[in-house]
Parts: structure tokens; sequence; C-alpha cells
């Protein structure tokens, strides 16, 4: 399943860079579409414009990586050293994938006229799409094990859902990304958490753990019921 799971997520990222690649006409025509069209609605609506500003930065890549490490440190006090070490060392690689692949593709941001925000260095991914996805994921994943209802955990996950498509959102909105920029950074986001996710997984397993269902009990579901985990 998690094999399946890094698959579907990976696929969508893959197909994006081989279109951003190879100039695809087909891509460009719709990312410059929707760029516009937004664009468009930014300028006319100044105060609106205004709010993606500040929001885009508050959940924007630090606020994820510093919730993060805060939480990791919480986790060490606890007694889950390596469910801390598991938090950083993810959202830390995942941060350093981003740059790598930013990087090697070099694609260059929107250039609109009147633009109302701007942002340095490359465009594909997007930075605060995955840091976004990587940072609710992990984050999820850690507190999973204190929700004891399955709907709350739903729930959990729709929040954590929703504020990463703002991000996204955000980012497109305020032309300093393209459609797929953004897509691909969650997508990628996304997928690398379920693979550290399954790292992490067997481990526990090899360590004679019973079996868990991380998107439902969490990465380390023992965390939380009393005792040392580490």
């Amino acid at each position: 399943m998690a094999m399946a799971a890094v698959a579907l997520f990976t696929m969508p990222f893959v197909i994006l860079l081989v279109l951003v690649r190879t100039s695809s006409s087909h891509l460009t025509g719709l990312d410059e579409g929707v760029a516009l069209s937004l664009h468009a609605h930014a300028l006319e609506n100044p105060g609106y414009t205004a709010f993606l500003r500040v929001a885009t930065e508050v959940f924007g890549p630090w606020t994820w990586r510093v919730l993060v490490v805060l939480t990791a440190v919480w986790l060490w006090y606890r007694g889950a050293p390596r469910l801390a070490v598991w938090a950083v060392a993810t959202i830390t690689f995942g941060g350093l994938l981003n740059l790598a692949v930013k990087g090697i593709v070099d694609r260059a941001r929107p250039d609109l006229p009147n633009p109302v925000a701007w942002a340095p260095g490359a465009s594909f991914p997007s930075g605060h799409a995955m840091g976004a996805a990587l940072g609710a994921c992990i984050l999820v994943l850690i507190l999973l094990p204190l929700l004891r209802s399955t709907a709350s955990r739903i729930v959990l996950w729709v929040v954590a859902a929703s504020v990463t498509m703002f991000v996204a959102y955000s980012r497109v909105a305020l032309g300093v990304h393209w459609t797929s920029d953004v897509i691909a950074g969650v997508a990628l986001g996304v997928a690398f958490v379920v693979g550290a996710a399954a790292g992490f997984e067997t481990w526990r397993r090899g360590e004679g753990r019973r079996p868990a269902e991380p998107h439902m009990e969490g990465v380390e579901p023992e965390a939380f019921r009393g005792g040392r985990s580490g």
C-alpha cells in the first residue's frame, strides 16, 4: 500500500516534470491562462491580495520547519527520540530535495504585468506548496495517536489538506508560481512523507512491534500510550 501511495503521488510530479522539461505547449497554455485570470482578480481586489501576501508567508516553509522542530523537541522530552529524529530528518531532506529539483529544472517564474508579489529563485516545484505538504503531513502523522475517533482523524487530515491547498492557491494567485509548480510541489511533498513513513514502519516491524496503519494511527502509535517509546 505504501509503494502504491508513493507511486500515486509521484506520478503527477513526474508527468509535470517531463512536460515542463519538454516545454509542452498544452501545459504552457494552461499555466498562462490560469495565471492571467488570477492575476486580473488580484489587481481588482487589492485587499484580498494583501491578505494573500501575508497568509502565504505565515504558512511558508520556515513556519513548518519551526513547528516540526518544536514538535520534535516535545517528542524527545516525552521519550520518543526516534520519532523526533524522523520528523526533523523528513522535513530537512524534503526541503533539500526541493532545492535540488529547482536547480536542475531551473524554470522561470511568471513574468506578469504590474506584479503584485515577488519571489526569488527558480519556479518548479513550488517550495511553499511542498513545504506545506511536508509540514502538514508530518504533524498529522505525529498527532494522530492523540485522537481516539476515526471522525476526528479524518477532520485533521481535511484541515491539513485544506491548508496545503490554500498555500498552493496563494502562490498562483500572487503570480509567483505556475499552477503546475504548486501541483508538483504538493505531489512531491506528499510522496516524500509517504516514503519516509513507510521506512519508519519498516523499522517498527523490525523491532517486533505490531503492524500499524500510519495514515490512521500515526507513524508511532505507542508514542502517546505511556512509557518511553524510543
